[in-house]
């Protein structure tokens, strides 16, 4: 019999052990990391050792090593970047998914993973009232939920065309213009660039970022011809969503494939009350989101949603003689993402959902935005506070007068710890954004973050 228990045994015994300690910390602990990446760096072994070290040490070490560099992203109080924290079931869903050790590429091979990967697929069709028989294919992050997204819809133009793209590749391909708003996300441009089309011409938007379906439909009648559509669930620093119905009309009205970078904000879908801003979302062709975000499941786990299968098939799926691909019309999990390999990542997104039911995620989202809100009210109460934005979701910008002054207060907060909320620069401005996409934040978070704001403030006074 093999001693496979008896190895794992101790080390996995440590591991959760440093875990616990780790996650009883977040609630209290200082949210920055007390040491940066070269701190951290100069405390690791030069060269790696030649003889062997017992696991569960290894353990103790890298727990030891890598504490001082840690961001509590989990805290109630991080608001940083739009990053979630994790949700137990997901969390402990995940830890399976390593010990399983499945690699959820082919339905033969590891049934249970492409099983379970097909419920939370339905699940979150149905939740977000998305077409019924779309692919999910869940990919590493929103940025690849992007690409596979986008990679469907040239799939779908080039068929169109009568280009074969898989033979002919794109030298002499009819040309794909791409349009999307000017305060689009850069993972989209990302995305065009990993797709070989270039820079995508720029939609005029209005003050909180939204997409104008006027200005977009004048900027596709001046390059007319095959053409991919992105629009916005959920603006970076205005949390503002485009306006689906009437855009998608447009682009549908040039036979343009039209997609949604929902990275954050296709979540708002769930909620009854939030729906209304996303109105016609559901008549688009692909949708690209990220659970690890708003549904706070671990990294990583992106979700590309495309509501032509056969496009995302013909665009990721390989055919060998070693493969032994399903014959049903489910698909294989590598027809739907640019990975042969992978984890498992959609079993954590199915325990998150299994763990709130539809009625949690819901209250989940709604209570997010409800922070939101409260946060923006409560900082506008403190002198010389300027909120930028309508809060219509889970962003909130935030600016301090002058830009050498909200530059000296977000630097004040992140040095102090206690709040991270990260600097950035919106429509002319310095700015601090805060994201709230933390399932653990709650009322006390949200004073203790506005105290640490105006006390951050009245210490940086305007010059």
């Amino acid at each position: 019999m093999s001693a496979l228990p008896e190895a794992y045994g101790a080390a996995l015994e440590r591991a959760m052990a440093h875990a616990t300690e780790w996650l009883a910390s977040v609630p209290s602990r200082s949210v920055r990391p007390t040491s940066d990446a070269d701190q951290v760096a100069a405390s690791l072994l030069s060269s790696l050792p030649d003889e062997a070290t017992d696991a569960a040490d290894v353990v103790d070490e890298l727990a030891a090593l890598a504490e001082p560099g840690l961001m509590a992203i989990q805290s109630g109080r991080f608001y940083g970047w739009v990053m979630g924290g994790t949700l137990p079931a997901a969390m402990a869903a995940d830890w399976l998914v390593s010990a399983w050790d499945q690699n959820a590429g082919l339905r033969f091979a590891t049934p249970a993973a492409a099983a379970i990967e097909e419920s939370a697929a339905a699940w979150l069709l149905e939740l977000l009232d998305l077409p019924r028989g779309s692919d999910i294919g869940f990919t590493t992050g929103a940025t690849t939920a992007n690409f596979a997204g986008l990679a469907a819809g040239r799939q779908y133009l080039m068929d169109e065309a009568g280009w074969d793209l898989a033979d002919l590749g794109l030298t002499g391909a009819p040309l794909i213009t791409t349009f999307a708003g000017r305060e689009r996300h850069a993972a989209v441009d990302l995305a065009l660039r990993y797709l070989g089309l270039g820079a995508c011409v720029p939609v005029d938007t209005d003050d909180q970022g939204r997409i104008l379906p006027e200005a977009l439909a004048d900027a596709m009648d001046q390059q007319p011809g095959p053409s991919l559509v992105c629009l916005q669930a959920g603006n970076l620093h205005s949390g503002a969503f485009d306006p689906m119905s009437e855009a998608i009309a447009v682009a549908h009205d040039r036979e343009a494939w039209v997609h949604v970078d929902g990275a954050f904000g296709l979540w708002a879908a769930v909620s009854p009350n939030l729906r209304g801003r996303l109105a016609g979302v559901e008549a688009a062709d692909s949708w690209a989101t990220d659970a690890h975000k708003t549904l706070n499941v671990p990294y990583d786990c992106g979700l590309a949603i495309v509501s032509r299968p056969e496009a995302l098939r013909r665009a990721f799926s390989v055919h060998t003689s070693y493969l032994i691909a399903t014959e049903t019309g489910l698909g294989d999990p590598f027809d739907k993402v640019p990975e042969l390999s992978r984890r498992a990542r959609g079993i954590p997104v199915w325990a998150a959902l299994r763990q709130l039911g539809r009625s949690g995620v819901i209250a989940m989202v709604d209570r997010l935005a409800a922070n939101a809100r409260a946060l923006a009210e409560g900082l506008a109460e403190i002198p010389g506070v300027e909120i930028l934005n309508d809060v219509v979701f889970t962003q909130v910008s935030v600016a301090f007068g002058s830009d050498d002054r909200t530059h000296r207060v977000t630097q004040r907060l992140m040095a102090e710890g206690l709040v991270w909320m990260s600097g950035s620069s919106w429509r002319g401005r310095d700015i601090f954004r805060i994201s709230v996409s933390n399932w653990a934040t709650d009322a006390g978070d949200v004073a203790a973050s506005i105290a640490a704001v105006r006390g951050a403030a009245e210490a940086e006074p305007e010059a």
